[in-house]
Parts: C-alpha cells; structure tokens; sequence
C-alpha cells in the first residue's frame, strides 16, 4: 500500500447503535471534544468521524480500535503513534459526509468540502487564491458553477496541506487548478493530488507526499436514504 491510498466516503449521519459503538471507541480527549459542540448533529458527526477513523485504521494495523493513539504534529497534524507509525491516516468531514484516508509510507491528506450554496466564492478567491484560479472561478457557470469551482480548489489545497503537515494560509496562493503535482510553500515540497467522485454538492481531493503515482481505491457509503 506503499503507493496507494484508501478512501471512505461515510454518511455522517448513522443509526442509534452505529453511532453508540463508534463512541465506544473513541479516548476520553475525543469524547470531551465532541461534548463541547454546540449541536447534536455535530457531536454526532464528530463521533462518526472519528470512531470511524479508529474503526477503519484499527482493520489496517489489526489493532483495536480504542487502544490506537495518535500525537499532533507541529500545527497539528495527528501521527498515529508506536507500532502503529507506518500508517497514515487523514480525516476531513463537512457537510452531511465524513471522508477518511489511509497509506503506508507516504503522508497523506484527504479534504472533503460541502459546496456551500451562499457565500462569495468570487470575492474569496480573488481575497486568498492564484489570478488565474480566481479568474476561473469567476468564469464559472452561475452561481452554483462558481460555488463548485470553489470548493473543488479548496478541497485541493487543503488535502495537500494536509499531507505537508503544514500550515493553510501560507498555501492558499498555491496553485492547484491544473495538474496533479503541487508545491507546496509550507512545508516546501511535492504533492500529487487526486480528485475523488463524489455525490452532488461536495468536492474531495486526496493527496500523498512525493510526485510519485499511486492507485486509489475509493468506498462510499451513504446509508439506505441517498
């Protein structure tokens, strides 16, 4: 899995007894944290997001989910720790759906964005992106089309930061819009990101370190209601 990378795409929104088993899993940081939030339907998304990540990579290492730990990075990335180090993981959730990602050896970043129906994608780009990727989201089709253009570049951006380690500001000027390798400024490198297929009113892009190739493999799952 050295050069690949799997993704979940997951309803954030689960059944009673899902979402009790995933707060099985979860350390007493992440239950405090999902008790701070100020809904239930965000205290659930983050339970889901989270107890799935346990889930998902706890199959990866063949360890228990609950007993997996994780440590922050320097602006906060989380690094699977101990003998579990060699798997990277990443988590994005936005909206309605939670994305997850895992790799063996290669940093990883995944980034999920909801195509917000209001807002001012224009006045953002113009504000924080390259001349030529606010240009092209100007000349998207409508609002929507702007809206979407939007977020596809975000979600770009954000899974390369992701998989830096890094800082966002400092790579919101990074351009993105063409071609699958990135610099990023901070940290300084290549990333080669991957649009994913996605149902309607989302963008996700994933990324792993290096210019390297690697393969995706993409599940999604939305429940019984989509």
């Amino acid at each position: 899995m050295r050069d690949a990378v799997r993704v979940w795409i997951l309803a954030a929104a689960v059944p009673a007894d899902a979402l009790a088993r995933y707060r099985a899993v979860l350390d007493a940081d992440e239950r405090d944290r999902a008790a701070r939030l100020g809904t239930g339907a965000l205290r659930d998304r983050f339970t889901v997001a989270h107890g799935a990540l346990r889930v998902l990579a706890g199959r990866a290492t063949g360890a228990p989910p609950a007993a997996l730990t994780w440590c922050r990075g320097r602006y906060g990335k989380p690094a699977l720790t101990g003998p579990w180090s060699g798997l990277h993981t990443s988590l994005s959730y936005s909206g309605d759906l939670v994305a997850v990602a895992l790799s063996e050896g290669r940093p990883v970043g995944v980034d999920i964005q909801h195509v917000a129906p209001g807002g001012d994608p224009v006045s953002a780009s113009a504000r924080f992106f390259h001349p030529r990727e606010a240009r092209h989201v100007a000349a998207g089709p409508g609002r929507a089309g702007r809206a979407l253009r939007f977020a596809r570049l975000w979600a770009r951006k954000e899974a390369a930061v992701k998989a830096a380690g890094g800082r966002l500001w400092p790579n919101l000027g990074m351009p993105v819009h063409r071609g699958d390798v990135v610099e990023c400024v901070d940290s300084a490198g290549p990333y080669r990101l991957t649009d994913l297929r996605t149902p309607a009113g989302y963008a996700v892009a994933v990324a792993l370190t290096g210019d390297r190739q690697y393969a995706v493999e993409c599940r999604t799952d939305l429940g019984d209601d989509r």
